[in-house]
């Protein structure tokens, strides 16, 4: 890994490549929400947990959301306009093939599952049972880790301040499969709240755009602020009281892509601390359903932690906004250990 010493003309590139991502965003949205009111991608509310019990509590705290009808599946125009964008100016094998691939890969399994949950009825209307997303994404995860040990040759780990940690062919695949799977349920579940995912996704992609960057990864750098301009303009629609919803299409493939782009900048290790709000929304759904199985009883009144919060009495905006708070923090603070612990 190298300081680029043209690192003023990637920078530009890269934003350039964001501009274009937002514009064609913004450009899209009119077509997606046209025939989106039009046939009626309306969410169903999620009525059971992952183990069939009721969520009254959810239930009440996003009555309000539910009395009035809009769409979701809204990440459809995300993987159009970075894959577009990606394909015509930005595309490479060594660096943007597989985030891209991984984010298409993400979008699919998202989309089966909208498209079940908006047009399905009966009891398997509300979307592809956790099981089968589990196995889906991870398919795609083991497939693209395959492809980035075997093809491009990386059977190391970098541990910050320690080293490169040589863990083969198939350890590598396991860890890559691991961090596309982990990361596209942690933004997944995280997606609960207008404007919450896409400010947290930004942000992450943004600091793994600047680690690449200084990596000298000009191409890789320019993918991440592709998303980057699209999440602008998604939060632009999605702020409260929010437009559309981006649906599984949209926290998928964000999450399988910024898995990808951790392991391509060679900072795997790096994501729990840059992606640390999605680590706690996951780990405390995790903690939820642990307690109610082995001890019947509950720590939060709702999770993941937003809901939790909602029941407390804090106004989305509050949480979102704090959110959004402590994990740029905490891109800075991943940076900051990239910069001094190796990465870059």
């Amino acid at each position: 890994m190298y300081m680029n010493t043209n690192i003023n003309d990637e920078m530009f590139y890269g934003l350039l490549l964001a501009l274009a991502g937002f514009l064609l965003s913004m450009m899209l949205t009119p077509i997606y929400t046209h025939f989106a009111y039009k046939y009626k991608f309306w969410k169903k509310q999620k009525k059971t947990t992952v183990d069939g019990q009721a969520l009254p509590i959810m239930t009440k705290l996003h009555a309000h959301k539910f009395k009035r009808v809009f769409p979701t599946m809204a990440g459809l125009i995300g993987v159009i306009a970075v894959t577009l964008v990606t394909w015509i100016f930005n595309l490479d094998r060594g660096q943007t093939w597989l985030p891209l691939v991984g984010f298409l890969g993400g979008s699919f399994v998202g989309v089966v599952d909208d498209v079940i949950n908006i047009f399905g009825s009966g009891r398997g209307a509300a979307g592809l049972r956790g099981p089968v997303k589990f196995f889906l994404i991870s398919v795609v995860g083991l497939v693209l880790g395959w492809f980035f040990a075997v093809k491009l040759g990386w059977t190391s780990i970098l541990v910050p301040f320690v080293g490169n940690i040589e863990i083969g062919i198939v350890g590598m695949i396991l860890v890559f499969a691991f961090a596309v799977v982990a990361t596209s349920n942690a933004v997944n579940i995280t997606d609960g709240l207008d404007g919450l995912s896409g400010g947290l996704a930004m942000l992450a992609y943004g600091a793994f755009g600047i680690i690449a960057l200084f990596q000298g990864n000009m191409l890789l750098f320019g993918f991440c602020m592709t998303v980057v301009g699209w999440l602008l303009s998604y939060i632009w629609f999605n702020v409260p009281p929010a437009r559309f919803m981006m649906g599984d299409t949209g926290s998928f493939a964000l999450g399988a892509g910024l898995g990808v782009v951790a392991m391509m900048t060679n900072s795997f290790l790096l994501l729990p601390i840059i992606g640390l709000m999605f680590v706690i929304e996951t780990g405390s759904s995790l903690i939820q359903l642990m307690s109610k199985k082995f001890f019947h009883r509950k720590i939060f009144i709702s999770a993941p932690l937003h809901h939790h919060l909602e029941a407390l009495g804090w106004g989305e905006a509050k949480i979102v906004m704090r959110f959004w708070i402590i994990a740029g923090v905490f891109a800075i603070v991943g940076i900051f250990i990239a910069a001094v612990g190796g990465a870059i």
